[in-house]
């Protein structure tokens, strides 16, 4: 006699709250005690999984050295340090776009020039009052339009619909002349960096090029576009009240303090309403104790902040205080690209080409398009951090996003914890390692330290990250994770 089992069947608790069978699809549904929370993260920890951990007791350590070893005291003050939220803010932001390009295993290593491209346009539309066929002549300004033409068909045939809209935009910008302010160059010079990352995004996913082959003849070809449109040796000045404050401007005492309830304010109730969400699916969720400490160490670290960037730190008679503009851009930008990472489909497909990219493909996922976006938006997020560095320095020159940029662009994705292997890494990671890098430079220059000595501990600093990720890796794969 055969002898079937019996299929258990449904309660009607689990009927009426299906989120109670999640464990039928192998999803952790136990709930962790604080203890336990701690526990799995420490055992995450010798596990491989350090995260951004490196890069901030690094960073702490960096703080304490240079406040010791400073005999002026000038690093600890209030004005060098919101000076080096304003230096670093410009690799910091081409970093966070770097990271969507890591994360899939890819790299730009034109993505420097293509921001000194971007910040060339920007001041040519400027100081030609949106003349740029007079500025550059008939055969550039065709080459021009009908590069950023090009892109736009590029883009569509990879399907990245919002590059080809851009791209046409950007190309309407030129021919039809419109006149110059400062928010038409700022719009221009981003529209420059998505018509490039549509050429670079169209080499690398849909014709199967090297991103290193493809981005380092980029690189060197970008350069050339700068020197034609700059000339050798010329400079262009910024002249204009808007641009020059975006690096350099500060918000108001009130705006500081609004600035300060919205942010933490919104990443109190975020970081509540994601757990809440997570207990009522009948996922595990952390520990409301943690969660709680989590929101009071944002609340009085930014507090503190703003506490001391509102006041007075002018060694002079003129007044300067409030938080640098570049403090809301970069957080607004960290808020949307960690949006994108962690809470839509498109970013759930960029960790799954980085992870496996044969099997992202063979699960349905459109890897052409998504490797395509991801050059893309991190072209856009170049020509922002070129517009930020620009404006800090009042003017581009032909060595624009050269030199190091790219350097310290990448460094500060991969000192944050980004892996240079794919499928692993934030856009926080950019932030963190961009405070790192800009700590180092800071902080040595104030020692008086040589160009030399800057080079050398910025590379080794950059070696170490690179040997973290390396053996962290190989410690997940020895522990299963």
């Amino acid at each position: 006699m055969t002898q079937q089992s019996e299929k258990p069947e449904t309660s009607a608790a689990q009927r009426a709250n299906p989120g109670n069978r999640a464990a039928d699809f192998g999803i952790d549904t136990t709930a962790h005690t604080t203890r336990e929370a701690i526990v799995a993260y420490l055992r995450g920890l010798r596990g491989g999984e350090l995260g951004s951990l490196p890069a901030l007791l690094g960073l702490a350590a960096l703080f304490v050295l240079f406040t010791v070893l400073d005999p002026s005291g000038t690093f600890g003050s209030l004005l060098n340090l919101a000076n080096l939220l304003q230096q670093g803010a410009g690799p910091t932001i081409i970093a966070m776009g770097l990271v969507f390009v890591l994360l899939t295993g890819n790299i730009d290593l034109a993505a420097g020039t293509a921001s000194g491209l971007a910040a060339a346009m920007m001041a040519l539309h400027l100081v030609s009052n949106g003349n740029v066929l007079g500025a550059t002549g008939t055969v550039v300004y065709v080459l021009l339009v009908g590069t950023m033409v090009l892109a736009a068909g590029l883009a569509a045939l990879v399907r990245v619909w919002a590059g080809t809209a851009i791209s046409l935009l950007t190309a309407a910008v030129l021919v039809i002349g419109v006149p110059t302010s400062p928010w038409v160059v700022m719009g221009l010079a981003v529209g420059v960096g998505v018509v490039i990352g549509c050429l670079t995004g169209f080499l690398v996913a849909r014709i199967g090029m090297p991103s290193f082959v493809v981005t380092l003849a980029l690189f060197i070809t970008w350069q050339g576009v700068i020197l034609q449109l700059i000339g050798d040796g010329g400079t262009l000045a910024l002249r204009d009240p808007v641009i020059n404050a975006v690096a350099n401007g500060n918000l108001s005492t009130t705006g500081s303090w609004v600035l300060f309830v919205v942010a933490a304010g919104g990443y109190a109730a975020i970081q509540l309403y994601r757990q809440r969400s997570r207990l009522r699916a009948g996922l595990v969720a952390r520990p409301t104790g943690l969660v709680l400490i989590k929101i009071g160490a944002v609340v009085v670290l930014g507090g503190l902040a703003t506490v001391l960037l509102v006041q007075d730190r002018s060694p002079g008679i003129i007044e300067i205080s409030g938080v640098p503009y570049v403090v809301p851009l970069v957080l607004v930008l960290l808020v949307l690209g960690t949006w994108v990472l962690d809470r839509t489909r498109f970013g759930r497909h960029v960790y799954a080409v980085g992870g496996n990219r044969e099997a992202a493909r063979r699960a349905g996922i459109d890897v052409v398009r998504i490797q395509a976006s991801v050059f893309v938006i991190a072209t856009a997020f170049a020509a922002i951090g070129a517009i930020v560095y620009s404006s800090k320095i009042g003017s581009v020159n032909p060595a624009a996003g050269g030199g190091n940029t790219l350097l310290f662009a990448v460094g500060a994705a991969v000192i944050g914890g980004t892996s240079l292997f794919g499928g692993r890494g934030r856009i926080s990671n950019a932030v963190i390692g961009g405070t790192v890098l800009a700590t180092v430079q800071n902080g040595l220059g104030l020692l008086k330290q040589p160009a030399a000595v800057v080079f050398v501990v910025t590379g080794l600093v950059l070696l170490l990250a690179a040997a973290v990720d390396v053996l962290s890796r190989r410690r997940a794969a020895a522990t299963g994770r």
